[in-house]
């Protein structure tokens, strides 16, 4: 008798006479369902919540990471940023108080007659004076002047040689001339001329009252 006859004529009410090849085969085949059951419902779960600890551990990984790198990099930046404000106030020494903005004004005007050019209009704009982040108010000027380019760039050298912050905008250079009568200065020059004003404390303060 085969191995599968003696399976089909076992007598399930007298199991523990079967034959030992039988038991031997179905503790193995219950020994499998018993594995593969318990890693449906244990093994499975475990694995899961590993791979989400270890992807967790990888953000905790590249954030420490980041911290490391911050850290070893706070010297420097507090380095850049003493810096920073060593410029910064390289910077407001070239802006002049509220007492100096006349002197610097009169200033321009004086280069631009000593440029050789033959103004015509220098109108400081008081009304459209505008503060900028609190810290200075630009205090913008119309010129318009006669002359010739020679006078225009030594103008412009003469504005750029200056102590103090002063920006140029809005130029325009027509000529005013005719061939007929060329004249000595046959260009108009228009500009903005900007200027920046240092917003001291007490500026500050009655701002803030404003406010």
């Amino acid at each position: 008798m085969n191995f599968i006859e003696e399976i089909q004529h076992l007598d399930p009410q007298n199991w523990g006479n079967w034959p030992i090849p039988v038991k031997t085969m179905i503790v193995i085949v219950l020994c499998i369902v018993a594995l593969f059951l318990g890693y449906w419902f244990d093994t499975q779960v475990q694995i899961e919540e590993f791979n989400q600890v270890k992807q967790q551990e990888g953000k905790l990984i590249e954030e420490f990471k980041k911290k490391q790198l911050q850290a070893a990099t706070l010297p420097k930046l507090k380095e850049q940023l003493a810096e920073i404000e060593f410029l910064l106030d390289e910077l407001f020494k070239k802006l002049p108080n509220n007492d100096q903005v006349d002197q610097l004004i009169r200033d321009i005007s004086q280069t631009v007659l000593a440029s050789g050019l033959k103004q015509e209009l220098f109108q400081p704009q008081y009304g459209k004076e505008r503060s900028e982040k609190g810290i200075y108010v630009k205090l913008p000027i119309t010129l318009r002047a006669k002359g010739n380019y020679h006078a225009f760039g030594k103008f412009v050298s003469g504005i750029a040689a200056m102590n103090r912050i002063v920006t140029q905008h809005d130029v325009s250079i027509t000529y005013s001339g005719s061939k007929k009568n060329p004249g000595e200065n046959p260009l108009t020059l228009n500009m903005t001329i900007q200027i920046y004003r240092y917003l001291d404390k007490k500026a500050k303060k009655a701002k803030r009252r404003r406010r």
